[in-house]
């Protein structure tokens, strides 16, 4: 969700602007002066998009690349390493969006509860609930009349989404959506797992191993460093996980598949 916008301009919502939402959960107690930027619709969603991209396209670099690699262990010919590959693609990009999506499923389906549970708390006991939502905001810095005042507007203008965004941190029009996050999984994956199967493909067999680690460890370079930013981290430390992660498991597999290789084809 996007942030809330804070302090002073709960005051001016008080004496009557419209459209305003409520403090951020996230606030710090008497930061009651800046102004956030306006409320995003639908952010919820694209973040969690994002996230799944990156995930997604993370896993099609490192499980393909694995088992090509480990193929191309066990040996030379093309056509095993390509029907590895392949078969590594299509199960990893359905098992990549079926765990998205229940996972994603279960957190909206969890969200709906809330919001159910709130509604009927709404129902019930409006008075109590009033009560809670000028303590909310009294507890992030506004003073008990301007806290009260806050929470008349806004209980007139949406009591549930008032309530949903101050206790919870929920926008009931910004659910996540499982097949929006399960659909970029997939498709990041299947956009991931392409550039090992390509470098396999086109790299002839003296270079096709060591060219393959080299694409896929830059490629890693590539969503780490994107991971970071989607965080707000510094890229160093979460880019060198990534990298230092994907060639320990293309060092593992291509070990087995030698091993393999020659102990029992060979």
């Amino acid at each position: 969700m996007g942030p809330a916008r804070r302090g002073a301009h709960h005051a001016g919502a008080a004496a009557g602007a419209p459209g305003a939402r409520p403090l951020s959960r996230h606030q710090p107690a008497g930061d009651v002066g800046h102004v956030d930027e306006p409320h995003a619709s639908g952010l919820a969603n694209r973040l969690n998009g994002l996230r799944a991209a990156v995930l997604g396209a993370n896993d099609g670099i490192v499980s393909v690349a694995a088992v090509a690699v480990g193929v191309a262990g066990a040996t030379p010919a093309l056509a095993p390493v390509l029907t590895a590959g392949a078969a590594a693609l299509v199960g990893g990009a359905v098992s990549m969006a079926l765990g998205e999506y229940v996972s994603v499923s279960s957190q909206r389906d969890s969200e709906r509860t809330l919001i159910a549970k709130e509604e009927a708390e709404l129902a019930a006991m409006p008075e109590a609930e009033l009560d809670e939502l000028t303590e909310l905001y009294r507890a992030r810095g506004l003073s008990p009349t301007t806290a009260r005042a806050v929470a008349e507007e806004l209980t007139a203008q949406d009591a549930l989404g008032a309530h949903l965004e101050a206790e919870l941190n929920i926008d009931r029009d910004d659910l996540v959506s499982p097949w929006h996050a399960a659909g970029a999984s997939a498709a990041a994956f299947v956009a991931g797992a392409l550039l090992p199967m390509l470098a396999v493909l086109l790299l002839p067999q003296a270079s096709r191993v060591l060219g393959t680690v080299i694409a896929v460890l830059v490629a890693l370079a590539l969503t780490g460093a994107a991971g970071a930013r989607l965080g707000g981290s510094p890229l160093l430390r979460p880019t060198l996980r990534v990298v230092v992660g994907g060639a320990v498991a293309l060092a593992a597999t291509f070990a087995i598949g030698r091993l393999l290789g020659t102990t029992v084809l060979g």
